[in-house]
């Protein structure tokens, strides 16, 4: 049995993600995202599971900037999950939920509520929190009247009362999980009943600052290969206004034709490429979910 580093505390979002997709590893939970990334570093555990984008809210983007600035380690699974938000509080609050004073949770979390917050818990504080799960511990242990927004896992660990169920603004929320790794992690660590839809390669792509129109260069080189692209996205190097790197996500197993052609006519034009993953990606089966009571 390995070890699985996962955004904590206990009864979050990452940690189910990660007990779905790699059940028979031992999960080892970290108070924040760089947290988990730093322990698969120090090898204090195999790898580690961390939010990548969330379908409402985007990219999150302490996982982008802390895996490309700080820590450099490989992709090595991805797997989507819905993601259902629910409003709970202690028991002995449970009839004056509407009088809370306060709501904790990620900010991811609050944003993809705005519309119930905003109908219901008007004059209430936002607060956030480093997990959702962390929102719920919180609230478990203050004497105030506070509520949190997370999973009925984080509810059932935390001894808390959902008094509204679902409510996220769109019921289509869902968030890609990445299982980030330093060293092997044999493709037989995942469920063997996760749903496989597909493979991607994801590749880090630095643009030369003297080349007009390097970017379209860039995109060419993929689209005359007929290679689909699922996400680009920029980010800032932090060098200076209007220096960014961009991340790919490429519709395909790394090959040993295609992608290679790719970098190579890339780096031709003075781009700097680097491949961060090509790896497996997973659906969670949402009667799954349900079945095992993370929604």
């Amino acid at each position: 049995m390995g070890t699985v580093g996962f955004l904590g505390p206990k009864g979050s979002f990452t940690e189910a993600a990660a007990k779905a997709l790699l059940p028979n590893e031992q999960g080892i939970s970290f108070r924040t995202i760089p947290d988990c990334i730093d322990a698969v570093k120090d090898n204090i555990v195999d790898c580690a599971v961390v939010p990548l984008e969330n379908a409402i809210e985007g990219s999150v983007n302490i996982t982008l900037d802390y895996l490309i600035h700080h820590q450099r380690m490989t992709i090595a699974a991805e797997i989507t999950a819905p993601i259902y938000q629910h409003l709970m509080i202690k028991e002995e609050n449970k009839d004056k939920w509407q009088e809370v004073t306060a709501v904790y949770s990620h900010p991811h979390a609050i944003a993809q509520c705005h519309k119930f917050i905003r109908e219901h818990l008007n004059s209430a504080n936002l607060s956030y929190t480093s997990s959702t799960a962390e929102a719920a511990r919180f609230v478990s242990e203050a004497e105030e009247n506070i509520a949190a927004i997370a999973n009925t896992v984080a509810a059932k660990e935390y001894g808390l009362t959902i008094v509204q169920s679902e409510i996220n603004d769109y019921n289509n929320n869902s968030t890609r999980f990445i299982v980030l790794k330093n060293g092997n992690l044999a493709k037989d660590s995942f469920q063997k009943d996760m749903n496989e839809q597909q493979y991607k390669t994801t590749m880090m792509i630095t643009l030369p600052s003297d080349y007009t129109g390097a970017l379209h260069q860039v995109l060419s080189a993929f689209s005359w290969r007929k290679i689909n692209l699922s996400k680009i996205e920029s980010r800032p190097m932090k060098t200076g206004i209007g220096n960014y790197f961009f991340i790919i996500d490429v519709d395909m197993l790394q090959d040993n034709v295609l992608i290679p052609g790719v970098c190579e006519e890339l780096k031709a034009l003075g781009c700097g490429v680097e491949i961060l993953g090509s790896y497996p990606c997973y659906t969670w089966n949402v009667k799954k979910v349900q079945n095992n009571g993370i929604n």
